[in-house]
């Protein structure tokens, strides 16, 4: 077959030889020429196919590719390019069958602007963590520069430094339409964290929303500062309220959630004021004099200026707290005189078995004889892996458990340790559920955490029939944890309101306590009235002829028209259906809901000078992503 300069073929048929270039069919871009297979037939490669597949074709009809496009690429949106007919000399089609033109001039490049290569060149960076001096990088350069573009220059990249204050200026944008979101929205809540690497520690904060108009979780990274020096509690509390104030979430957070850290719980302790605080400190002010030295006034020497840090309340991250039941789980099993010998035994040849299979290829490869999954190795920042990596471990029968260990020249685990261990996984389960619950982030509130942690209470006490003597007291050690660590938020009024106002929640978690029931219902009600119900205008009183008498010197309001219209939105709220827009039907209800919901129950912040913030949060934010 002859070759033209552009990949026209040679068009052989009806035993004559006649050189004609081939019509342009439109979808004859998603194929490449490969070779002339006989006379009648030609090899392409399919360019849409992983490792492009060699396909037979006719050289005067495109059937078996379209086919081929039909049958193995139906979900992918072909985009056709215009048929090019060519007429001979008459002004007539030279031919009527469309044909296959590979021609390298039919692909039409497209063009770019040197903007746009500069923000994809900056998303790629910033997304795939790659160091800034990337763009200075000769075969990156030369990558770039192929990209057809409408500048003059080409797609010339900036040297590093220019690149770097681009990369500001768009850290600079994105903080602006941080402040314009927060400034449309009435609550807002934070979690806050220190981390600590390659002995440099930084505060990492997020914020979280819930759109009023599509009851959606927005969140969104607002800090990742260094932090210099001990992380006492007043440093703590003026980083959180600096990072505040730079947002001007002021009096909009209605949560900052942290774990369980001393040095978090007693910032908050301290620097959370209350309005009762307000009131008493007013008339403290108002009942005495106090005398300053001026010299120290003056100087700023008196250490004062903590007394004007004023931080949101604060929330224990649930997550944190339920890996910390997971410790006293472990003291009791350690203490107990039925289990301690088989808890530290068990334990200690499970861990034998994940350092051998997780530092040998051979021990690997032995476990996959009689295991399809490999062994997990738990993480000591996660109880819940400790968890999962013991399931994995009684995934395996106790017989091929065994010969696995013999084979791997290890102590066996026994019959009664095999059955500690499945027991225990058995009653740690509806823990380990929860804490995925509470972990969960867009469709996770904070009135999850009560009925989360009542369902875990309930089915953890439910579990003691069918448990043997070893563990038959886990579930209620389980219980009392659960009590302890969590009895602030047991008792906690805005924990309860932001449980009853999620719709799918509701009374229901409550079950049969009725009296609960009614001590939630009498809450919400109160609430509704204190968040105010637009009262229908009344006209003023028409006068009364005669002398002043005594009944109309009183005047009461009369609220009996609101007390109504609530408890009607209460009780048709009650019986309306679990989805979240069903809020949109109940406005005072909704209103409680994005007031008390906002806040998430855990911080779990995956966070780790000036510039490494601005790249992390860049990339947390998608800020070069789609929008």
């Amino acid at each position: 077959m002859k070759r033209h300069s552009h990949l026209h073929y040679v068009c052989l048929y009806r035993g004559k030889m006649a050189e004609k270039i081939a019509d342009s069919w439109r979808y004859a871009h998603y194929f490449e020429l490969q070779s002339e297979k006989d006379k009648k037939n030609i090899v392409v490669k399919c360019n849409l196919c992983v490792g492009g597949k060699l396909l037979s074709t006719a050289k005067n009809s495109t059937s078996n590719l379209k086919k081929h496009l039909s049958s193995k690429h139906p979900s992918t949106k072909l985009v056709g390019r215009p048929a090019e007919g060519m007429e001979d000399s008459g002004g007539a089609l030279a031919a009527k069958q469309q044909r296959l033109s590979f021609s390298a001039s039919s692909a039409v490049a497209k063009t770019v602007s040197a903007s746009e290569i500069h923000k994809l060149v900056a998303g790629y960076v910033v997304e795939e963590m790659l160091p800034i001096s990337t763009v200075e990088s000769p075969s990156f350069r030369r990558i770039i520069n192929k990209i057809p573009t409408t500048s003059k220059t080409g797609g010339a990249m900036p040297d590093r430094k220019t690149f770097a204050n681009y990369l500001d200026k768009c850290y600079g944008d994105m903080e602006k339409e941080l402040r314009e979101q927060f400034d449309s929205l009435e609550y807002i809540s934070t979690t806050a964290d220190l981390r600590t690497a390659n002995n440099k520690s930084f505060m990492g904060m997020t914020a979280h929303w819930i759109q009023p108009s599509t009851l959606k979780r927005g969140k969104a990274a607002i800090a990742c500062r260094r932090v210099r020096g001990r992380h006492t509690y007043d440093v703590i509390a003026g980083e959180i309220e600096q990072i505040h104030m730079s947002y001007g979430l002021g009096g909009k957070v209605t949560a900052t959630v942290t774990d369980n850290g001393s040095n978090f719980v007693k910032a908050f302790q301290v620097f959370h004021k209350t309005a009762s605080d307000s009131e008493e400190e007013d008339e403290d002010r108002s009942d005495s004099v106090t005398f300053e030295d001026l010299n120290n006034v003056l100087s700023g020497s008196d250490g004062d200026a903590n007394d004007m840090i004023s931080l949101p309340p604060h929330h224990r991250c649930a997550s944190h707290t339920l890996n910390l039941i997971s410790t006293d789980i472990e003291k009791w099993l350690s203490s107990n005189s039925d289990t301690r010998a088989v808890y530290r035994s068990a334990t200690a040849k499970c861990s034998a078995l994940w350092t051998k299979a997780s530092r040998s290829a051979v021990a690997s490869e032995t476990v996959e004889k009689f295991s399809r999954r490999k062994l997990l190795v738990p993480t000591s920042t996660r109880w819940n892996s400790f968890y999962e990596a013991l399931c994995r471990i009684t995934d395996i029968t106790i017989t091929d458990l065994q010969s696995l260990c013999t084979q791997l020249g290890m102590r066996c685990i026994t019959d009664k340790e095999y059955h500690f261990v499945k027991e225990y996984c058995i009653v740690v389960k509806p823990l380990a559920m929860a804490l995925d619950i509470l972990q969960g982030e867009d469709n996770c509130f904070y009135g999850t955490t009560l009925p989360t942690l009542e369902a875990l209470m309930t089915k953890t006490l439910d579990l003691k029939a069918n448990l043997s003597r070893m563990t038959s007291g886990l579930p209620d050690v389980i219980v009392k944890a659960i009590k302890t660590r969590f009895a602030s938020t047991l008792d906690s009024k805005e924990a309860l309101l932001a449980a009853v106002t999620i719709p799918k929640f509701k009374l229901r978690w409550l079950r049969d306590d009725e009296a609960k029931k009614d001590a939630a219902k009498c809450m919400l009600a109160a609430e509704c009235h204190a968040q105010g119900h637009p009262l229908p205008e009344e006209l003023p009183p028409a006068p009364v002829s005669g002398g002043e008498d005594e009944s109309n010197f009183f005047s009461f309001t009369d609220d009996k028209e609101d007390s109504n219209s609530v408890e009607t939105e209460i009780a048709d709220y009650l019986k309306s259906g679990v989805e979240i827009d069903t809020l949109n039907k109940f406005p005072t209800i909704k209103a409680l809901f994005l007031r008390f919901n906002t806040p998430t129950p855990s911080s779990a912040n995956r966070l780790s000078d000036k510039r490494f913030e601005h790249l992390l949060l860049l990339r947390f934010n998608h800020y070069f992503g789609d929008k």
